[in-house]
């Protein structure tokens, strides 16, 4: 027989407020960004003023911890879902903060008018008429008075309807006495099971991320300083995208500012490289991953709470040491020094940008990679950087990191901490890159569509990586046309191939692609490959008008960098399928080859 999983409860709004202020119920940090538009708020606002229905908040008990005199000491309750509606309502009705997605501390102000019973986010002509009450809040500060305020109301609007007027202004001062539904979790619940129960309650669907989890666990736990290593990972997360975000959080949280987390995130303050720009759930992942050996969220969360593993109960000196390893995890990512040649490492294999980076969770294991071997006393040397440039490849290439990939990644950490990384590496090498891939499986990936696809981004990796240069040119790299002005061209043209009635699945195949610059594309229209690669041809002796190639050997030289067949020169809509069977076997080499250079 199963047992209920929850209690539910409908406290007044200004009793949830209240908890929320004393910490009963916490918040994940308070930094972390609003993202409802005043609108919503607004919205809120008037959807309890008319006695509507807003959802429910959940929360989930924290389990009780064992502590070293033998007694249990109760958990806090931590806010799953209903962040945005709580802070929408401390904004509105408190007055407080809130901090928006740019980072800045705003203050939103709903206004009211009585007579129209009406909502409307404060704006300068609202404040300046009568008619409006222009910031709700005033209702639920100490010290207000109703009768005040409906007198001197009606003083200023002598046309109002007295009891339209009193009505009104009475419901909106009871804003806060109306109940709000709270669901509480079961503390033994696992997480998998909380997840389950908040997207068969919340209507939207939306999967609630297990870092989210361990984010909360984390910001709930004063104690051991949760909510100081909270805002450590989200502001290295932050900067990591927003440098300038530097002097915003040493002009405007100047506690934070003091401690050592701040001053060794100062390096991110220049930091331009954007090819890792972890958020809060890749950060979490890597230093659990090096600091616990253990690759699901989940067990992450249960750390945090006190669980012992052996034991099966919960307690205070695993949270301790949990919290304690999990500060020195994030120490070890957020290190200057590891994190810029990690990135060096990444673009010495040829991912020079962003836009070739398309697996989070590969650059995740590889950088945990790094680390682990970092932390097994490796030196940067050639050896280190040649296992972390190539499982991350290869984790590419087998889509080892995409689906369902935390086992996977679980078992990977367990694997590495028992044996030799480049042993490993080589006998998933021998199981899963056999011939058979390199002849078979890879080329049949260039069949995708898909521009965005990550094999495409290894093609061109590869290319940069050999200092390849774009079609039909003699002085441009792909690395130059891919910081700067190169176009994705069509071998067989957009324009030619759709006059002959092909579709988007047909001219968009990743072996039709190729960096060119923006001239020779603009040159070429939509001419089919076998006249202007003919021209080209005829014309490299006398300096053609398509790119800037010299001598039929530059033509060929730069026709085998881009894995162009020799069949081009007489390649029609008819011989377009003939084409790319050829032309992704030559990719796939290229592939291959640059790989077993790494």
């Amino acid at each position: 027989m199963q047992t209920q999983k929850y209690s539910i409860q409908q406290p007044l709004i200004e009793s949830l407020l209240t908890w929320v202020k004393d910490g009963e119920i916490a918040i994940p940090e308070i930094q972390r960004p609003f993202v409802w538009d005043k609108s919503k708020v607004r919205d809120l606002m008037d959807s309890i003023y008319q006695g509507f229905p807003v959802g429910y908040i959940i929360t989930w008990k924290n389990p009780d911890v064992r502590l070293k005199n033998g007694t249990l000491s109760g958990g806090k309750k931590i806010l799953i879902d209903g962040q945005q509606r709580i802070t929408a309502l401390r904004a509105a009705l408190m007055d407080e903060y809130v901090v928006d997605q740019d980072y800045a501390r705003i203050k939103i102000k709903i206004a009211f008018h009585p007579l129209e019973q009406k909502f409307e986010v404060q704006t300068p002509i609202i404040a300046k008429d009568k008619t409006w009450l222009p910031d709700i809040s005033a209702f639920f500060q100490p010290g207000f008075s109703l009768i005040k305020l409906n007198s001197a109301y009606l003083k200023a609007n002598p046309d109002a309807d007295p009891d339209r007027v009193e009505a009104s202004l009475g419901q909106l001062a009871n804003l806060a006495k109306r109940q709000i539904g709270v669901i509480e979790l079961n503390h033994d619940l696992d997480i998998e099971t909380v997840t389950e129960i908040f997207i068969r309650i919340n209507s939207k669907g939306v999967v609630l991320s297990q870092a989210d989890f361990a984010m909360s666990k984390i910001a709930s736990n004063e104690k051991h300083g949760g909510p100081v290593l909270r805002k450590a990972i989200d502001y290295f997360c932050h900067l990591c995208k927003e440098p300038q975000y530097y002097d915003h959080i040493k002009d405007h949280d100047t506690e934070f500012a003091a401690t050592e987390h701040f001053k060794r995130m100062k390096w991110l303050r220049t930091e331009t490289e954007d090819l890792y720009d972890p958020d809060y759930t890749d950060m979490l992942r890597v230093a659990a991953g090096v600091e616990f050996g253990r690759g699901k969220m989940s067990d992450l969360v249960s750390l945090l709470s006190g669980r012992d593993f052996v034991k099966r109960t919960f307690e205070e000196s695993v949270v301790e040491e949990s919290f304690q390893r999990l500060a020195s995890g994030v120490e070890r990512f957020s290190n200057e020094t590891d994190f810029k040649f990690f990135t060096q490492i990444l673009r010495s294999a040829g991912f020079v940008h962003s836009k070739l980076m398309r697996s989070q969770n590969a650059i995740n294991f590889a950088y945990l990679l790094y680390l682990h071997l970092r932390g097994k006393g490796l030196s940067r040397n050639a050896k280190l950087q040649g296992l972390v440039r190539r499982w991350y490849v290869m984790s590419i290439l087998t889509e080892r990191a995409t689906g369902s990939f935390e086992s996977r990644f679980d078992r990977d950490i367990r694997t590495l901490n028992e044996r030799d990384a480049a042993e490993y590496l080589a006998e998933i090498e021998a199981g899963e890159l056999s011939d058979a891939f390199w002849n078979s499986v890879l080329p049949g990936h260039f069949d995708s569509p898909v521009v965005s696809s990550p094999f495409f981004g290894i093609f061109l990796a590869a290319q940069v990586n050999s200092k390849d240069h774009g079609l039909f040119s003699r002085h441009h790299t792909v690395h130059d046309m891919l910081l700067t002005e190169g176009d994705v061209h069509h071998i067989f043209p957009r324009a030619y191939l759709k006059k002959h009635g092909m579709g988007r699945s047909l001219y968009n195949r990743l072996s039709n692609l190729v960096f060119i610059d923006q001239p020779a594309n603009i040159t070429i229209g939509a001419k089919p490959p076998s006249d202007y690669f003919n021209a080209v041809l005829e014309a490299v002796d006398r300096k053609g008008t398509i790119g800037d190639l010299r001598t039929k050997a530059d033509l060929k030289a730069n026709m085998a960098e881009n894995c162009i067949p020799e069949s081009v020169f007489d390649a029609g809509v008819k011989q377009y399928e003939r084409f790319l069977e050829e032309r992704k076997v030559l990719m796939a080499a290229k592939i291959r080859g640059w790989y077993e250079g790494l």
